[in-house]
């Protein structure tokens, strides 16, 4: 599903982000990113999501080289994937409806399949019947809960979340993290950069560490990956 293969990530203002990064994440999968605030851990979302491309090695999510993939091609690579921000970035004009459905409107999917995946992913996050409120007539929790259905509404094979708890108590860090757990259940890989150790340690799941743009996860060590070759 996944794999870094020595990525490194230098910006144009010289700062390197991340550093001969190295691991790999299974189909199926869920997966913590750890490491302290500015450590890397968003810049490897970015290089997932495609937002950036690395500087040096390899990068491949889905069988894709993201180095290499053309330009034409990258909103069909990101259908395939689906996004929570930490401050959701919902649209306070919007109904929570219409926020849900964005994703589907940018993929040009027909009105009878927006309005039925819509309801399904607002059911599965347990704000049906809020589906017409606005997002500023929610909690934080629920309004983390409609970004997360907005993921999901394009049913992807592939979930990241960047401190998707960061401004949540502990209780609805909780529920959230078992919304990721559920999705999780049903096939989809998941990816959550967080700081919060003791979700972390709660879950038992796996936990690749970042610190400093370097990465250390023990499954990878003494791993020598195999070069792919880049699929345009």
């Amino acid at each position: 599903m996944i794999r870094f293969d020595r990525a490194s990530k230098r910006y144009p203002n010289g700062r390197e982000a991340l550093s001969s990064a190295s691991f790999e994440i299974r189909t199926g999968e869920m997966v913590f990113l750890t490491g302290r605030s500015g450590a890397g851990k968003s810049t490897v979302l970015k290089l997932i999501a495609l937002l950036e491309r690395p500087s040096r090695g390899l990068v491949m999510v889905n069988g894709c080289n993201t180095a290499a993939l053309a330009s034409r091609r990258i909103p069909a690579f990101r259908r395939e994937l689906g996004v929570v921000f930490q401050d959701h970035r919902l649209l306070p004009e919007r109904s929570l409806f219409d926020n849900v459905a964005l994703p589907l409107h940018a993929a040009h999917a027909p009105l009878k399949d927006i309005d039925k995946r819509v309801r399904a992913a607002l059911d599965q996050v347990g704000l049906l019947d809020r589906a017409k409120s606005l997002p500023l007539e929610l909690s934080v929790g629920e309004q983390q809960r409609v970004g997360i259905a907005r993921a999901v509404v394009v049913k992807p094979r592939l979930l990241i979340a960047d401190e998707p708890t960061g401004n949540l108590d502990p209780a609805l860090s909780l529920e959230v993290m078992n919304l990721f757990r559920r999705f999780n259940d049903v096939g989809v890989t998941v990816v959550i950069a967080t700081h919060d150790v003791e979700i972390v340690k709660a879950s038992g799941l796996r936990e690749i560490v970042i610190a400093d743009g370097k990465v250390h996860d023990p499954s990878a060590e003494g791993l020598d990956l195999p070069r792919v070759e880049a699929q345009r």
